[in-house]
């Protein structure tokens, strides 16, 4: 009896060349990739973005084609695109008769909701496969803290370490420690010369003029016949050959460093390969721990936990948290914020150098690191009192590597302490004397980094204490931050009646700040 006639999707985030079902062409298995208007504008992502994805996404497709396997590709701007997962699916099902539909798991919960209601609708068999790609079950996460009221990372780090035999010798973790955050945590001093990065140029002329054709809203900049980011397999693995090379001797010791000067430091920039699956975590960890066991004198053992920490610890573990959190996880705000976004998020245009610079950076090139987006633009975001769901838009609209399950998770749980501690321990609030210290952007600012009030006083001082003092009742309580509070307690109170007046002078302004 011949095999039932198969149509399988591909999501744009599972370009896997390495997944099973692309072992060996299959004469009755088809595969379908789909621009949609569905999802370029849920929201207004960066114009980087979509061409990114859109030229991966083509070049998987034709990539399967040349090993023998039948692929049906809808562009955005094709004629018979229904422009929606559901109405693309039924409507080829039709057409070419398939009699069995399969698809992987999305990393998406609506996605993941969509396609089970829509299996029901097809009237054909349909099964589910894992896409393998990530280095933990899709709840393992929750079952690992059943019970728990906190969500610890480093307890899930340890445990992952120990199951995957990561950086371990006879059952316990290198070098003694398991830990080398306070030394990942330098400013950039200028001792060590940073390479220059590995971009390429791609040319996506002809996707930027299907966006332009179709009148797609985006935001941010491009050079469409120079596009940097990698868009195939062969690109990203040798990004990675790039970052174990020459940027991972010294990736630890400055990852939460920030310069003006340097927009990229010694970062990988491989979470857009990593999340749309064209190398696997496994790939990225074993190629830095290799590198690390044969240059011991040139990688430390604080550069490559660093880097691990971030791949198998954090990674993982906000997926994790994403399925075990969700729907709910969508519309947690313990702190009741209902501001909206300045508008200098859209545009940097702003006197905060700090925003201005990481703001711009964003805008030119779709990326910034893990301690811009947490303590320079999510920290501003909190202390003003934004939304949530408004902060959730726009990092899941500008930033290249922004997929559902890791920004969700990381804006509400760590930015801006929306789940109330299930996840960060502490509101990730700072006034600029961290920035200060970590960066050099304060040097060239309009604003005194010093002053808590009065002409020029820097905005993140006074909204810092305000944010503390409105919070009281929520956070007073909590043993991370009892020295803020200690601080104010101390602080005399004409002091403090200025630095609120500043602060609700500032809140009332934000876009012209």
């Amino acid at each position: 009896m011949p095999e039932a006639k198969t149509l399988r999707l591909i999501l744009g985030d599972q370009l896997n060349s390495n997944h099973q079902w692309f072992a060996r062409p299959e004469p009755n298995a088809a595969y379908v990739l789909m621009e949609i208007r569905q999802e370029t504008d849920y929201v207004t992502h960066h114009i980087q973005k979509i061409a990114a994805f859109f030229a991966a996404m083509r070049h998987f497709a034709e990539r399967l084609r040349s090993k023998g396997h039948q692929v049906l590709y809808l562009p955005l701007d094709d004629p018979e695109n229904r422009q929606d997962l559901g109405g693309n699916l039924r409507e080829l099902v039709r057409k070419h008769g398939f009699q069995r539909f399969e698809y992987q798991w999305p990393d998406e919960y609506r996605l993941d909701r969509q396609l089970l209601q829509l299996i029901a609708e097809l009237g054909i068999p349909a099964q589910a496969f894992d896409s393998k790609h990530f280095l933990t079950e899709r709840h393992e996460v929750g079952d690992f803290f059943k019970g728990k009221k906190r969500f610890l990372m480093e307890s899930f780090y340890r445990f992952m370490r120990k199951k995957h035999d990561i950086l371990m010798e006879q059952g316990k973790p290198v070098g003694g420690k398991w830990n080398y955050d306070r030394k990942n945590q330098n400013p950039y001093d200028g001792k060590a010369p940073i390479p220059k990065p590995l971009v390429f140029s791609n040319n996506v002329s002809d996707i930027y003029q299907m966006i332009q054709k179709t009148s797609l809203k985006t935001l941010g900049q491009i050079d469409p016949q120079n596009l940097i980011w990698p868009i195939s397999r062969p690109q990203s693995l040798k990004l990675l050959d790039y970052f174990v090379e020459n940027l991972l001797p010294l990736f630890g010791s400055y990852q939460d460093a920030m310069t003006q000067a340097n927009w990229h430091l010694f970062h990988s920039r491989l979470s857009f390969s990593l999340n749309t699956k064209m190398i696997s975590p496994k790939e990225l960890i074993d190629s830095a721990v290799s590198a690390w066991q044969e240059h011991p004198a040139q990688i430390s053992l604080p550069q490559i936990e660093g880097f691990v920490r971030q791949i198998l610890g954090w990674r993982e573990y906000m997926r994790g948290l994403y399925w075990e959190l969700m729907p709910e996880l969508f519309e947690m705000n313990y702190l009741s914020h209902q501001g909206k976004l300045p508008q200098f998020y859209w545009t940097g245009e702003t006197k905060m150098n700090c925003l201005k610079q990481v703001v711009s950076q964003s805008l030119r090139h779709a990326y910034a690191h893990h301690i811009q987006r947490l303590m320079i633009t999510g920290n501003f975001a909190l202390l003003a009192g934004v939304e949530p769901a408004r902060v959730d838009e726009w990092y899941l609209g500008i930033y290249i590597d922004a997929v559902q399950w890791v920004e969700l998770t990381n804006t509400r749980g760590m930015s801006q302490f929306a789940e109330g501690g299930l996840i960060a321990t502490k509101p990730y609030a700072s006034s600029a004397r961290y920035i200060k210290r970590m960066s050099d952007y304060c040097e060239s600012c309009t604003y005194d980094w010093k002053k808590r009030h009065g002409l020029n006083a820097c905005p993140f001082n006074s909204l810092y204490w305000h944010f503390f003092e409105r919070h009281q009742n929520r956070l007073a309580n909590n043993p991370r931050i009892g020295m803020a509070y200690r601080t104010w307690a101390k602080m005399d109170a004409k002091e403090k009646r200025k630095t609120l007046a500043q602060a609700d002078a500032y809140g009332q302004n934000l876009d012209q700040l």
